[in-house]
């Protein structure tokens, strides 16, 4: 069985972060795209796609490392995944503390790199663990619990909603209203505790699909079985959207099935490209991207910040370009056009990174 590296597995990892600072940068949020926007609250538009499809790939990446550390003493196993766990949940908390000048009493304490690191964390552990069939068994357990609880133990008559949702009530209980993100016009956090359980599914299911792609993944039969999955996984979601709707905020168990589901339709399709037709045009591109991927995360991130911090008189830098370098085209091409440049100087980084052959594995 071979084991070597699938082009079409770092392409999409390389596309998952292309599109996440798309989105996340755009020129102005009052005048973007529809699908370039989450979904208010229940619902679905690609942008939605973007979070769960890197937690996605995080599982593939394990398929290939667990493997190597077969051999190893298991106190060392853990302690390898203990350590990058911590490091990554410490370099999401220290983004959102930049640039440290707020009261460490108000910092948000969970994140989009804390809620990787906790999935990469568990998952890993369960991955190195169990085997695959108990996996699977485990994700299906995971995301009925999940159901149960959210339907239960939420508020009488209105568990699901943004205030009666068990998950703000947990994370209040826990952290206080101070560390939670108050994006939402209250403190509710998306990235909270209670919905990183079902999120660990995309980690599981990732790393599943990442072996079974290693096995079969460039024969068209292996091929034709993703895309039935994936297809079953989709039509299952959609209806179990009416029980317990598909909502990125709340992370519920329609949303996992229906975001892995797509996941390996679009894996499927990239293998079928790259790896059976040769049809590389473009994966370069991605390619970069998909070598530093939390390196090129953080450095969006950290420079977004860095261009609201900056004034020139009475607006911040990030405004400054936006309406100097972007006024000429429509309101909201304006916006497109500015984030998919925000996201070119990203790539750059990747790019000179590659060139070098400097790749950092955090």
């Amino acid at each position: 069985m071979s084991k070597e590296r699938f082009l079409s597995l770092d392409v999409f990892r390389g596309m998952t972060i292309c599109l996440m600072i798309i989105v996340n940068t755009p020129g102005d949020w009052a005048v973007t795209f529809a699908p370039f926007l989450h979904a208010n609250w229940n619902g679905f538009t690609p942008t939605d796609l973007v979070f769960p499809s890197f937690l996605f790939a995080v599982g593939n990446a394990m398929s290939f490392v667990l493997p190597k550390w077969e051999k190893e003493n298991n106190a060392l196993v853990v302690f390898k995944i203990i350590k990058r766990t911590a490091l990554i949940f410490l370099l999401g908390y220290l983004m959102y503390w930049f640039p440290f000048t707020s009261p460490i009493a108000d910092t948000r304490i969970l994140g989009v790199l804390q809620r990787i690191a906790l999935c990469y964390g568990l998952g890993a552990i369960i991955a190195h663990f169990m085997h695959q069939r108990v996996i699977m068994i485990l994700s299906a357990i995971i995301l009925l619990a999940y159901w149960y609880i959210s339907v239960h133990f939420g508020t009488p008559g209105d568990p699901l909603s943004l205030t009666g949702n068990v998950g703000i009530k947990f994370d209040t209980w826990l952290m206080g209203e101070r560390h939670m993100y108050h994006g939402e016009g209250l403190a509710f956090d998306p990235e909270g505790w209670l919905s990183t359980l079902p999120a660990l599914v995309n980690v599981l299911i990732g790393f599943r699909v990442g072996s079974y792609i290693q096995e079969k993944g460039k024969t068209y039969e292996g091929l034709a079985h993703l895309f039935m999955w994936g297809a079953g996984f989709i039509f299952l979601a959609f209806m179990w959207n009416y029980q317990f709707p598909i909502n990125k905020k709340l992370w519920s168990s329609s949303f996992v099935l229906l975001t892995v589901g797509l996941d390996m339709v679009i894996i499927g399709t990239l293998i079928y490209r790259i790896e059976l037709q040769r049809q590389l045009q473009f994966s370069w591109f991605f390619e970069v991207f998909g070598k530093n991927p939390l390196v090129i995360y953080l450095f969006s991130e950290l420079l977004l910040t860095t261009l609201f911090l900056i004034h020139i008189g009475d607006q911040s830098l990030f405004s400054w370009i936006f309406q100097h370098g972007f006024s000429y085209f429509a309101p909201y091409w304006a916006s497109l056009a500015f984030a998919i440049s925000y996201m070119l100087v990203c790539w750059l980084l990747g790019y000179i990174l590659d060139k070098y052959k400097i790749y950092i594995r955090v």
